[in-house]
């Protein structure tokens, strides 16, 4: 399937032109962002937990703790959700109105799964490594067990999902074009500057070239 279908759980009700439902779309968005924010509810109590995350072809992965509430959470059965967001610019509008952001933005719904066998855990910490920092995983101390057995590997099935986007200008009400305020958009966006070296290192070291020219 090249796209999510449309339910009551994931169907953008308010402007709904601004949804997307295809599989390309929402796996760029989530591709693209660094964190996600797991939504659950305990008790009647909601919790939102960011995350660190990766996709794997129609799976996300995401890395925590393993005495963590949503270990348990997910352990239960219970469904989750899980919502990124990246922020491309402010918009100004001629109404305070209309004041908005252009954004790229996914939520998604499923029921994780813990991964407790070692090789599993350790080729997920592969994934989300090289997803963060590709080149890294060679060019590091692999994990013990004990660090292993401390760290919990929640892989959620990617059952349903919709991207919302808003780009472009202000769009005001007609007879404000007519008034003497400034509009438009300020860009936003994310810059990675050169590494600074851990001031522990034993010697004088130059980054390697894959952190060198990091990029997104």
């Amino acid at each position: 399937m090249t796209t999510f279908g449309k339910t009551l759980r994931n169907r953008v009700k308010r402007l709904p032109e601004r949804a997307a439902y295809d599989r390309e779309t929402i796996y760029r968005i989530l591709d693209e962002a660094l964190i996600c924010h797991v939504g659950i509810a305990v008790e009647n109590q909601p919790f939102v937990i960011p995350m660190i995350h990766a996709r794997r072809q129609d799976s996300l992965l995401m890395h925590g703790a393993t005495s963590s509430r949503l270990l348990r959470h997910i352990q239960a059965g219970n469904p989750i959700c899980v919502t990124t967001t990246i922020l491309d610019g402010l918009v100004v509008a001629r109404g305070v109105f209309h004041n908005s952001m252009n954004y790229r933005s996914v939520v998604l719904f499923g029921v994780g799964h813990i991964l407790s066998d070692p090789q599993s855990k350790n080729e997920a910490l592969f994934t989300l490594t090289e997803r963060v920092m590709p080149g890294r995983w060679d060019d590091s101390r692999l994990p013990t067990r004990k660090e292993l057995r401390a760290t919990t590997i929640i892989e959620l099935p990617i059952e349903s999902a919709t991207a919302k986007m808003r780009m472009g200008g202000p769009k005001d009400d007609a007879e404000d074009y007519a008034g003497d305020w400034w509009a438009g958009v300020i860009p936003i966006q994310q810059s990675y500057l050169p590494p600074q070296p851990d001031p522990k290192l034993g010697r004088e070291m130059e980054a390697p070239p894959y952190l060198k020219n990091y990029k997104r």
